[in-house]
């Protein structure tokens, strides 16, 4: 028999950032425990609220199947004497399988005839193995942090309070943390605190949702949240602003969303928008409403966990709890415009960035001596450049940012503008950190993208001088992040600035001596980012090789070569030309006195196939260096890709180690030209087209 099964574990209270995590490795545990000891099952079905993890899993067997047993034991001639009689060996052997040995059969082997057991084992009840695949799924959960409750010696990530356990309508044996499962799960902590006792596992959802009033569906939860939101916001003539992360953490800390709309003081609209939103976004989980022409109103919708009878009483709470935030912000706002950021430069020197790596004036002097470095290669306006670089870091020190730290950055834009400053350093300053995130936009100023790259360079190089590389999955710093910045800047932008001179400026420019090898591995730890930049681009790893097989410094050039292979290896010809280089690489490799770098002469090329790829070469040769020196890398493999008929030819009727030592090594010489070519662009060889 098949029949869904319900787990649930209530508890008080998850923290919201933990809740989806845990939801998805106890369904995802769970289902793994009963595969591994051999229950059927069907589909898995999270479920999660702030009060409650719970699966269920369709069609799981009642047991598991039985088992076919059969173990070899002694052959016959050792098993009985002389006489017929059983061995200590026979008898040890029936013994350790708790049967006797005329129960055993005999069997023809390689070794002679045998005895040999066969039984059946029959299933192991669900009920047996339940218990201890749930302690072992909840043993691996990935808690945060673990607590302990009561004068119990049980630690979970928060009290539990009671547990079911159903196989459709039987309650399993289970016991979590001294609570021992039953049928009866609990309703909304107001709308329905009465217990609800459920018949089957399959009708949990549906007996929560009426009469519990609780949504255990986090992804329906949600859902709800998004519609009653934006429901709200379409009564104040608005459009809500919808994170989905905020709507994620929001889903996380209610069982039965209601969307309320309110209102705050016209006079908070002063501030910036982004100071809005993050105030009430981030300080009270409220979703901001925008009018018809984008621009904020004085308004906002929290989602509330109770369908109030008094509502007017929730919106004035709401109301008053987000009017000091406000009013503080707006302190903040007035207070710093007083001061300006030019008030602040003399303050970053009492500020430290890192221990070992000075303060925060030292870094900001360093980025602007690294500014100077890659604007030799982009030719931005010097002065915007320089005091980019001097004010960086002023707004950290500014009242809005020590109370929104989100907003470093921004608040130096605004800063900056209010003061007078040129439009390229007020934009440079909110750029400096962009991209904020996988898949944000790069700065699209060159003054931003330039501060952007000098300062996740000096990160970057700093950290790797003072020995705290990222290891395994542990990365504080967030340098992976930062070297994928710097990537995504160089390419996205089209900026033709040399990486690996960057790197040494960058590394010379600490204020440690690091270990020799400091460049040398940020080299290579922007070259593991560039791989998975391209990996997730789609690019396979053998075409990501044959460009980096060319040790290119330029990103910008890296790119056009990347493009370059891709519509190559789609050439029906280049499958041919890659499995010749690969052969010309491998005689070279074996052949490397002989193949010194002498060009072969056409007078000694005495077979026809070899003279025949000898003028193919000669024929493309100028034209391919010229495509390569105006970067126009696919004319050039176009070019390279018309040798595959010669080459194919050639390794058909050329015998190259044959042995004359003259034509021999005329011939190499001959292979070594071919492999110049093939490697003009990309290596060839490094190409998976068979």
């Amino acid at each position: 028999m098949t029949a869904p099964l319900l787990i649930e574990i209530g508890v008080e209270e998850l923290p919201p950032n933990a809740m989806r995590r845990l939801a998805d490795a106890f369904a995802d545990g769970l289902a793994l425990a009963l595969d591994e000891a051999g229950l059927e099952r069907g589909a898995v079905t999270r479920h999660a609220t702030p009060r409650r993890l719970a699966v269920t899993i369709d069609d799981v067997a009642a047991e598991t199947a039985p088992a076919a047993i059969e173990k070899a034991g002694p052959t016959v001639a050792i098993a009985f004497d002389d006489e017929g009689a059983p061995t200590a060996a026979a008898e040890g052997f029936a013994r350790s399988l708790g049967t006797r040995v005329e129960a055993l059969v005999r069997e023809d082997s390689d070794k002679g005839e045998r005895l040999v057991y066969r039984s059946t084992e029959p299933g192991k009840p669900l009920a047996s193995l339940l218990q201890p695949a749930v302690d072992e799924v909840l043993r691996r959960l990935p808690i945060p942090k673990r607590m302990r409750w009561g004068d119990s010696e049980a630690a979970f990530v928060r009290p539990v309070h009671w547990v079911v356990a159903l196989h459709d309508d039987t309650i399993v044996p289970l016991t979590v943390f001294e609570e021992s499962a039953d049928r009866v799960t609990r309703g909304h902590r107001f709308h329905h605190p009465e217990p609800i006792a459920l018949a089957r596992a399959a009708d949990y959802a549906a007996r929560l949702r009426d009469p519990g009033c609780v949504i255990v569906d986090p992804d329906r939860r949600k859902a709800r949240i998004v519609e009653q939101v934006e429901a709200a916001a379409a009564e104040r003539g608005g459009r809500a602003l919808i994170d989905d992360a905020l709507a994620e953490e929001v889903s996380a800390l209610v069982e039965w969303p209601v969307g309320i709309s309110g209102d705050f003081d016209a006079r908070f609209m002063v501030l910036p928008r982004e100071v809005l939103i993050s105030t009430l976004e981030g300080h009270q989980r409220y979703f901001p409403v925008e009018g018809p022409d984008g621009a904020l109103l004085p308004a906002f919708v929290t989602v509330a966990n109770i369908d109030s009878a008094d509502v007017a009483q929730v919106i004035a709470g709401n109301e008053r709890v987000v009017r000091p935030r406000l009013a503080d912000a707006l302190f903040f706002w007035e207070q710093d415009r007083q001061h300006g950021l030019e008030a602040h430069i003399d303050g970053l020197a009492r500020v430290s960035f890192q221990k070992e790596l000075g303060s925060l004036a030292d870094k900001s002097a360093r980025i602007g001596r690294l500014m100077r470095h890659l604007n030799a290669a982009v030719g931005a306006e010097h002065d915007h450049v320089e005091r980019a670089a001097a004010l960086a870091k002023t707004d950290l020190l500014t009242e809005m940012v020590d109370e929104f730290p989100d907003l470093q950055g921004v608040m130096g834009c605004y800063y900056a503008r209010d003061a007078g400053e040129p439009e390229a350093v007020a934009t440079a300053l909110a750029e400096q950190y962009a991209p904020a995130a996988a898949g944000a936009p790069i700065a699209s100023t060159r003054v931003g993208q330039l501060l952007a790259l000098a300062d996740r360079l000096d990160t970057l190089a700093g950290i790797f001088a003072i020995g705290k590389r990222p290891s395994g999955d542990k990365d504080p710093f967030g340098l992976r992040r930062a070297a994928l910045g710097v990537l995504r800047t160089l390419i996205e932008a089209e900026l033709p600035i040399d990486l690996a001179s960057a790197i040494d400026t960058a590394v010379a420019l600490q204020p440690v001596d690091g270990a020799e090898d400091t460049a040398a591995a940020l080299w290579m730890f922007h070259m593991e980012r560039l791989r998975g930049y391209y990996g997730d681009r789609g690019i396979s790893g053998d075409r990501f090789d044959a460009v980096a097989a060319l040790d290119l410094v330029d990103m910008t050039d890296f790119e056009a070569r990347i493009r370059a292979v891709t519509a190559f290896a789609e050439l029906p010809a280049a499958a041919v030309v890659c499995a010749a280089h690969k052969r010309i690489r491998n005689i070279l490799r074996k052949n490397a006195v002989a193949a010194d770098g002498a060009g072969f002469e056409s007078a000694r090329l005495t077979e026809p196939a070899e003279r025949a790829l000898a003028e193919s070469m000669a024929a493309r040769q100028n034209a391919i260096a010229e495509a390569v020196q105006t970067r126009r890398y696919e004319p050039a493999l176009e070019q390279v890709a018309m040798l595959a008929e010669p080459l194919d030819a050639f390794f058909d009727q050329v015998m190259v180690m044959v042995d004359d030592p003259a034509l021999r090594d005329n011939r190499l010489a001959l292979l070594q030209a071919l492999d110049g070519l093939c490697r003009q662009v990309v290596d060839v060889s490094r190409l998976a087209l068979d």
